[in-house]
C-alpha cells in the first residue's frame, strides 16, 4: 500500500523529520511518501494558521488523487486542519494525527493528558477533544510553552521542557497515558515513555497505523452523506482552478 503523509506547514525539514519517524514504524509492504503545500505558514500555531493551511492540505490531496495509486493520507498537524474537507476529495482514508492519537490513548488508558507546545494551541486541542467526543477521557491539556520550530532549532531545551511537563502530568493529573500534541514531536514517544514510565502516544505514528489498518481492511471514506465529493460549481479569483471538480469520476477505486 502507498500512504501519503501531508505536512500542512511549509517547513521542509519538519516534513522530513515526520516522514523519517513514520518510515521506521511502517509495516513491510507500506510505501510512505511525504509532501507539503507550496505556500502557507512555516508553523501552525493559531486558528488563522490552520485556516490558511487547510487549503494547502486540500491541494495536496488533489495532487495525490491526480497522481493516483495513493491508498490513504495522513494529515500531520495536531490541529487536524482541513481534515473533513480532505475526506470529501477522496475515497481513500484520511487520518488526522490528533484524532488518531486520542483514539489510541483510550485503548490503553481510561484517562490521558495532552502535552503540546503553546498554551493557545492547547485551547485548539481542547476544541478538538470536544468535537471528537474525547473530552471526558482527557484530564488536562498542558503546554510546554515552546514554539513549534524550537523543536528543531533548540531540540535539547525543547525536549527537556516536554519531559518536565509530561512528568507533571503523570504526578498531578491522575492519568494512565500521555498524548504528545504536535507533529514535530514525532519519534520521541518511546524515549519519553521510558523517562516518565507511562504509555506515550504520538499522533504521526498513531495515524500511520490506523491508515494501514483501514487500507488492509478495505474500508474507504464513505461517500454517502456529507463526505461525498463536493458538488461541481464555479469558483472565482485565486480559487478558479477548483471550478467544476469532477472527483467522483476520476477518483473511483
Amino acid at each position: 500500500m502507498h500512504i501519503r503523509l501531508i505536512n500542512p506547514n511549509t517547513t521542509a525539514s519538519m516534513t522530513a523529520l515526520m516522514h523519517e519517524a513514520a518510515v521506521r514504524l511502517a509495516a513491510p509492504g507500506t510505501t510512505l511518501s511525504a509532501s507539503q503545500p507550496d505556500a502557507g505558514p512555516v508553523s501552525i500555531e493559531s486558528h488563522f494558521d490552520e485556516a490558511v493551511s487547510a487549503v494547502g492540505v486540500a491541494d495536496e490531496v488533489l495532487k495525490g488523487e491526480h497522481e493516483g495509486g495513493i491508498d490513504a493520507y495522513v494529515v500531520a498537524c495536531f490541529g487536524d486542519p482541513g481534515l473533513l474537507a480532505a475526506r470529501e476529495l477522496t475515497r481513500a482514508p484520511v487520518i488526522g494525527i490528533a484524532e488518531a492519537a486520542f483514539h489510541l490513548a483510550t485503548l490503553v488508558s481510561t484517562r490521558f493528558s495532552v502535552v503540546t507546545t503553546l498554551g493557545r494551541t492547547g485551547i485548539i486541542a481542547e476544541h478538538l477533544l470536544e468535537q471528537y467526543g474525547f473530552h471526558h477521557h482527557c484530564r488536562r491539556v498542558r503546554a510546554a510553552e515552546i514554539p513549534v520550530l524550537d523543536l528543531e532549532s533548540s531540540p535539547d531545551a525543547a525536549y527537556q521542557r516536554i519531559i518536565d511537563e509530561c512528568a507533571r502530568a503523570r504526578d498531578e493529573d491522575g492519568i494512565g497515558a500521555i498524548v504528545l500534541g504536535c507533529g514535530g514531536m514525532a519519534g520521541l514517544q518511546r524515549q519519553i515513555s521510558q523517562e516518565v514510565g507511562l504509555p506515550v502516544i504520538e499522533g504521526v505514528s498513531a495515524a500511520l497505523k490506523l491508515a494501514e489498518s483501514l487500507v488492509a481492511l478495505g474500508i474507504p471514506t464513505s461517500k454517502h452523506g456529507d463526505l461525498d465529493f463536493p458538488r461541481p460549481k464555479p469558483f472565482t479569483g485565486k480559487f478558479e482552478g477548483y471550478s467544476q471538480l469532477a472527483l467522483g469520476a476520476s477518483a473511483k477505486r
